[in-house]
């Protein structure tokens, strides 16, 4: 079950902005020291998966898409480094304007979640803290005890390395993932994104607006298993349909109990312009 009544999300977008501007407003208050430390890709740097379930075609989706932005730039939770991903579902296609970057993979990755979680339904803007928990940015209070608890929970080390895009093959990304030993079995997963995507929308609910996009999702592919009391290490490769610009590419390494559930570790890496 999908939640696209648009009546119900416009309700809800004064509450999403109410959360946009008070998270952000935090951040704004970081130390510039303390962000810097917070983006770093070290070993002291947390990482806590963030995924923002969003469309083109949803009028209330941009505000989310912002927000995930200036979680991606500011990193506000300090000691942690938020790694983002836009994941664009499908479900609002058929109403006037087709996401170029929607994929069925990711609703029905969404819809796991939601069966994973005993959600009541899925729905867009919807955003999901290291699998376990929903998080709503029209609550405040909400938000932060999520960020909060995301940044006690222990994970293990993963290294992603060697990344190489486009080398030989047009579209194909290499890259060599290693963890620790993990407590519990997991899946491990590479995601190729695109770090900025612009769209001039057309027709549909946001018809006429310029959008912008962060950490867009183009492929999500389990690409091996994490067995309970083992490390994992593996060269992996996936194949993109289509060649992107090798400086606007970001790959993020993690693994996951199976539900999807539970995230153990992740790990960002990003393409110099």
């Amino acid at each position: 079950m999908f939640y696209r009544n648009s009546k119900y999300i416009s309700l809800h977008s004064v509450a999403i902005l109410c959360g946009f501007a008070f998270f952000t407003a935090v951040a704004a208050t970081q130390t510039a020291s303390s962000s810097a430390a917070s983006m770093s890709p070290g070993a002291e740097a947390h990482p806590i998966l963030v995924e923002l379930f969003t469309s083109e075609g949803c009028s209330s989706c941009p505000p989310a898409d912002e927000f995930i932005q200036k979680l991606d730039t500011l990193q506000p939770v300090h000691g942690a480094q938020l790694i983002v991903l836009s994941e664009h579902v499908d479900y609002w296609d058929g109403d006037g304007w087709k996401d170029p970057n929607s994929s069925h993979a990711l609703t029905q990755r969404q819809a796991d979640y939601v069966r994973a979680l005993g959600l009541s339904t899925a729905y867009t803007p919807q955003i999901i803290v290291d699998g376990t928990k929903e998080a709503r940015i029209s609550d405040s209070k909400q938000l932060q005890d999520v960020f909060q608890q995301a940044a006690a929970t222990s994970k293990i080390p993963i290294r992603l390395s060697t990344v190489a895009v486009n080398q030989g093959k047009p579209g194909l990304i290499s890259a060599h993932i290693e963890t620790d030993t993990a407590d519990h079995s997991a899946d491990v997963f590479l995601v190729v994104a695109l770090s900025h995507v612009e769209s001039q929308v057309l027709h549909g609910e946001n018809g006429g607006r310029h959008l912008t996009h962060v950490a867009v999702v183009q492929q999500l592919a389990k690409v091996g298993k994490l067995q309970k009391g083992k490390s994992f290490a593996q060269d992996v490769h996936v194949q993109l349909k289509t060649a992107p610009d090798p400086g606007n590419i970001r790959v993020v390494a993690f693994a996951q109990t199976s539900g999807p559930g539970k995230l153990l570790g992740a790990a960002l890496w990003k393409a110099v312009p």
